[in-house]
C-alpha cells in the first residue's frame, strides 16, 4: 500500500499508549487499530485533525506517500 501509517512511531516519540490517544479523540480502541495497521480505507480530518492535536504533530509526521 502506497500509503503508511507512522503511528506507532509518534506514539512512541510521544510516550503515549493507544488507549490513551483513543480516549482523548474520541475513537474505539479498535478504530484505532485500524489505523495504526493501515487496513483502514479513509480517514475523516476531524479525526486526522484530533490525532494531530493531541500528539502535537503534522499529518506528514503520521501519513507518509511511498511509492510501489
Amino acid at each position: 500500500m502506497p500509503i503508511v501509517v507512522n503511528l506507532d512511531v509518534m506514539l512512541a516519540k510521544r510516550k503515549m499508549k493507544s488507549k490513551d490517544l483513543a480516549e482523548k479523540i474520541g475513537i474505539t480502541t479498535a478504530n484505532l487499530s485500524i489505523l495504526k495497521s493501515g487496513k483502514a480505507k479513509a480517514i475523516r480530518f476531524s479525526t486526522l485533525e484530533a490525532i494531530c492535536k493531541a500528539l502535537d504533530c503534522q499529518p506528514s509526521d503520521i501519513l507518509e506517500y511511498v511509492k510501489e
